[in-house]
């Protein structure tokens, strides 16, 4: 939920038209022709026939459809104040990159999108309803904090955006970091509603909200295995009396600071809960490779000091087989394969044209 330089959870004024977001796009890809960095770095020897797919602004959070045909993801950037949702194309028929297609309401700020198993739906949080305008940014003098806007709701629409329905019916709490069971029967979701970050899910519908997390902390960021029998995410649960009352005094201002972010994992149903990294650092937007014995995920594991030092890691959920896939100076995350596991999508700062520009990348997947 992402800064161009860390993890922005779905943490991340104007009415603006999908023509003038569009122009964004097609500058930037023109601009784009005269980069000549390469896309990989010695050591990435997971990825192959690496290709940009979107040029400008930042781009994050990029998730395939069912079919592995299509991409959502969220934008920001010239004409672009707050993050909206658009989708596009994995492949053209001439090879280039595609023109993204705006499908938020282009009001508020939005996060986390995905689409439903069939593609006929896809699912967002948005701020629309509470204001057009973008939400306020976090008060810094708490130092580096995340801002909880308990304005997202969870929305489905058509994926054209159309028919749009709001999902979450919890006012003045987050609602947000949605996504769906492949049997698109189960949204799971982080929400504020009982006074703590938790994970929850519930029915396509919204019906039968039930709360899996309980432990004092940040629990999000959750994902489903391919068979829907478990769920991987990350936690940060403070543990001396002064991070508790940080924590907590924070929340209360609907603030975060990130920190000690752990990938976990549980069962379905809130059961077993296994922590699988425990390293201190800062961990985020896990995924399960398609036959749920391994995540990928980000982390600064081995550049802390770095705002910008998070590259793409692989492990086994028992915690073992520790792999690092990027090795880029830049940023790295929101890792998703595609269905087959053949391709690899993510969000990077490499080849930007501007500091701390972040845009998608795909690769075919090399074991």
């Amino acid at each position: 939920m992402t800064t161009s330089r860390i993890a922005r959870p779905a943490f991340f004024l104007l009415l603006i038209s999908a023509s003038a977001s569009l122009a964004v796009y097609s500058q930037g890809s023109i601009a784009a022709k005269t980069n000549s960095e390469p896309l990989t770095v010695p050591g990435e020897n997971h990825l192959g026939n690496v290709r940009q797919l979107t040029f400008g602004g930042t781009n994050a959070e990029a998730y395939f459809s069912a079919d592995d045909k299509s991409l959502i993801f969220m934008h920001s950037g010239a004409g672009v104040p707050c993050d909206q949702m658009y989708t596009m194309p994995v492949d053209t028929p001439d090879g280039k990159p595609a023109t993204p297609k705006l499908v938020s309401t282009g009001k508020g700020r939005t996060t986390c999108g995905y689409f439903s198993p069939k593609g006929n739906r896809i699912l967002f949080s948005s701020t629309h309803e509470t204001s057009a305008e973008c939400p306020p940014r976090p008060d810094y003098s708490h130092g580096y904090v995340w801002p909880i806007y308990s304005s997202y709701e969870i929305y489905t629409a058509k994926p054209d955006g159309s028919d749009l329905r709001r999902l979450s019916n919890s006012p003045v709490s987050y609602n947000a970091e949605s996504t769906i069971s492949r049997d698109g029967k189960k949204i799971v979701f982080t929400s504020t509603r009982n006074g703590d970050l938790d994970i929850f899910t519930m029915n396509a519908d919204g019906s039968d909200v039930r709360q899996l997390t309980h432990e004092l902390g940040y629990d999000g960021g959750a994902f489903f295995s391919d068979d829907g029998k478990k769920i991987v995410y990350r936690s940060e649960q403070p543990k001396t009396p002064q991070e508790i009352a940080d924590y907590k005094d924070l929340l209360s201002r609907g603030l975060i600071r990130p920190g000690n972010l752990e990938i976990w994992v549980m069962d379905a149903d809130g059961k077993n809960k296994r922590q699988v990294t425990h390293n201190g650092a800062a961990n985020f937007a896990p995924y399960f490779f398609p036959r749920g014995k391994r995540i990928i995920f980000s982390s600064n594991m081995a550049n802390q000091k770095d705002p910008s030092g998070f590259d793409l890691y692989a492990i086994n959920v028992d915690g073992t087989g520790l792999e690092q896939i990027t090795y880029h100076p830049d940023f790295d995350a929101f890792p998703m394969f595609s269905s087959d596991g053949k391709r690899l999508v993510w969000a990077s700062n490499r080849n930007g044209k501007a500091p701390h520009e972040t845009n998608i990348f795909i690769a075919d997947w090399v074991e």
